[in-house]
């Protein structure tokens, strides 16, 4: 059985993760409405990882014996001034979302919840590849500073990422 405690911080990580995969489709549609097509292509991919990570946290909930609250997702923002400032607000949302897991670690490990703390070690490696893979795009960005065409082939080379 699942505690209140923990079942509360697994839904409101179920809402943050949801709430990513809404952030990551709104980046999708500013990237195809300046015609970037490959980081629209890039978050598209990023919004469907975010929404199975909602479904696992909902899974484990679920075979924990406990009851899953959806509730309201908020909109994200709809446009950025630059490609490189979406980049840099999903890195900080990334790294937001590496402190909310560590909460849920923590809370587990003062909680004896053996199970939820070995399931989320999954969440905490995954979160260390989001927040590099993000943190990347940032770097690349920066070095392509105001060229066109270094802007034309990260996106040519982000349009490449595939689901999983």
């Amino acid at each position: 059985m699942i505690s209140e405690k923990m079942q509360k911080a697994l839904n409101d990580q179920i809402n943050a993760e949801m709430y990513s995969s809404y952030l990551y489709w709104a980046m999708s549609a500013y990237f195809e409405d300046i015609n970037l097509r490959g980081f629209a292509g890039w978050m598209k991919v990023q919004a469907a990882e975010e929404l199975e990570h909602a479904q696992k946290i909902y899974n484990h909930l679920i075979e924990r014996n406990g009851r899953a609250i959806l509730q309201k997702i908020d909109a994200p923002p709809a446009k950025w001034n630059s490609p490189l400032e979406a980049f840099q607000a999903a890195y900080e949302h990334e790294c937001m979302i590496s402190g909310r897991i560590n909460d849920i670690v923590n809370l587990a490990s003062s909680e004896k919840d053996h199970a939820t703390a070995v399931f989320f070690h999954w969440f905490v490696e995954e979160q260390v590849e989001e927040e590099a893979q993000t943190l990347e795009v940032v770097n690349q960005l920066k070095m392509a500073g105001d060229s066109k065409g270094g802007l034309l082939v990260l996106d040519h080379h982000l349009g490449k990422r595939k689901g999983e």
